[in-house]
């Protein structure tokens, strides 16, 4: 299969959405949270293919149960498998996350901090981080972006994505993990980390309120006019 390339054309397009979206949900927008890094980590790793409410709920459990990450990384599986219940397949979740934090453990010397990251590249930091297992270029974004660290990493979920797509920023074939470096390369490099933040999150806004997967609103849209899907056929332009 091949790789899927890199549009600058697309750069003039992605700005003037930026823009009016911005606009249109209002930038800039505050940081939802402010968890350290591994915390970060960790509730990336149990949003997998969760809701927001569910995967919060099973954070909360896990730190309220146990008080250190290295305790959830010695307690018995089945415990740390039940406090997370609350997010999709636990099962899975409670292994890997005692994995993820064996391997942190041993990588910072057992002072469980993350901060480190802050004062590498952000390809660097990123690469890191995927190195541990089940981390890829969204939980990696999200450690970085959304934890205290603020980094200039732009997260990609599936709302995100279907905007992009429809947008003609990527091609409608591009995955949800290849899109990540993508959708950052149209990015200015001088957009600060909160600019690359407020990109992250009306674009994640307008997919859960007008752009949606089935029926998107396009009498409504923001952007119908640098929409090519929403000016086609199957939009409403």
């Amino acid at each position: 299969m091949a790789r899927p390339t890199l549009d600058l054309a697309q750069r003039p397009r992605a700005i003037a959405v930026h823009d009016r979206l911005c606009a249109e949900y209002g930038c800039p927008i505050p940081y939802f949270h402010s968890l350290d890094p591994l915390s970060e980590l960790v509730s990336s790793l149990l949003s997998h293919r969760t809701k927001n409410r569910d995967s919060g709920r099973a954070f909360k459990q896990l730190v309220a149960q146990f008080p250190t990450w290295e305790a959830v990384r010695d307690a018995p599986t089945a415990a740390v498998e039940r406090a997370i219940a609350p997010c999709t397949w636990p099962e899975q979740k409670a292994p890997r996350i005692q994995q993820v934090l064996r391997l942190v453990g041993e990588k910072t010397g057992g002072d469980w901090s993350l901060d480190f990251l802050q004062e590498l590249p952000v390809p660097e930091a990123r690469a890191w981080l995927e190195a541990l297992p089940g981390v890829g270029p969204k939980t990696s974004a999200a450690v970085l972006c959304f934890s205290h660290l603020r980094g200039r990493a732009l997260p990609v979920d599936s709302h995100h994505h279907r905007v992009a797509q429809r947008l003609g920023l990527i091609a409608p074939t591009t995955a949800v993990g290849p899109a990540h470096a993508l959708l950052e390369a149209l990015l200015p490099e001088d957009w600060t980390a909160q600019q690359v933040y407020d990109h992250h999150e009306v674009m994640m806004l307008h997919g859960q309120r007008c752009c949606f997967y089935k029926k998107p609103a396009c009498d409504r849209c923001a952007v119908l006019h640098l929409c090519p899907y929403g000016q086609g056929p199957d939009g409403q332009g």
